[in-house]
């Protein structure tokens, strides 16, 4: 994934890897998920120039450095606010202050259950609120933002549910016909155009096989890396269909032993991720 080069402070939130979760920036349009009508998934577009990937921890603790700036989080959400407005924090920093997270896409987000977590791309600014009614006309109560102001916020421009490869391969039709963010460690490269994600965190969960839609870049076995892409059931003669695979008649066999039935994350986008341990 490309990106302009950074400042020196902002390049070492890159290079930290000690509960660094790098993700991808994405710059998005949203669409309705398929299977719940209320809520929304992000079609992922290339990462905007200049975009860092850190955690709720760093912009806490370094605001200065990353007003301005498009970061991507992932995090379970805290406490919702209002419709367009809630809170996030990184659990692995017990006490660590929260952020506010303001949707400004323009569409509504459905917060998911206890324990799923989101992946969201937006600016890091100060949150003051007579701005960000003038600018984005959210109707937010004044009284619900007052500890708030003037801290750090990401007002958000995409935001996607971040399952692990295992949620997905355990409880697919959960997330079937949603644009989703996951990450994983490369397991094993099927094709030129397809490898699985290791699923090692969920006691029975299997590893998830990623079909690659668009020209992406290479991946190595063992290489951490996030994808952004929609969920679907594997049905050879469908993706061969919509996506021009071009998989000869023994690799289709052989696939379709393997996985018919089963989950296939179409991605739209695979970059290099530097996930804790």
């Amino acid at each position: 994934m490309l990106k302009n080069p950074l400042n020196t402070s902002t390049q070492k939130l890159w290079n930290a890897k000690s509960g660094a979760i790098a993700l991808v920036a994405v710059a998005a349009t949203l669409l309705p998920a398929c299977n719940t009508p209320q809520q929304q998934a992000t079609v992922p577009a290339p990462a905007p120039p200049g975009s860092v990937n850190t955690t709720t921890e760093e912009v806490v603790d370094n605001t200065a450095q990353l007003i301005g700036q498009t970061v991507t989080v992932r995090s379970e959400p805290v406490k919702k606010l209002g419709p367009s407005t809630f809170t996030v924090s990184d659990d692995k920093f017990f006490g660590k202050e929260s952020i506010l997270v303001v949707n400004a896409t323009g569409k509504p987000f459905v917060l998911p259950e206890s324990g799923q977590e989101i992946q969201v791309t937006g600016t890091v600014r100060n949150f003051v609120l007579a701005d960000i009614e003038r600018e984005y006309k959210l109707g937010l109560q004044p009284n619900l933002y007052a500890e708030y102001e003037s801290k750090p916020a990401i007002v958000a421009q995409s935001m996607a549910l971040a399952p692990t490869p295992g949620e997905l391969t355990s409880n697919p039709k959960k997330y079937y016909g949603q644009t989703l963010a996951v990450t994983g460690e490369v397991e094993n490269l099927r094709t030129p155009n397809s490898f699985t994600l290791d699923e090692d965190k969920l006691l029975g969960g299997e590893d998830l096989l990623v079909i690659h839609a668009v020209p992406t870049p290479s991946v190595r076995q063992g290489e951490k890396v996030a994808v952004t892409g929609v969920l679907r059931p594997f049905v050879v003669a469908e993706l061969e269909r919509d996506y021009e695979l071009k998989w000869d008649l023994t690799l289709q066999r052989q696939l379709e032993a393997e996985y018919s039935n089963k989950p296939v994350l179409v991605a739209t986008g695979v970059y290099p991720s530097a996930i804790p341990e």
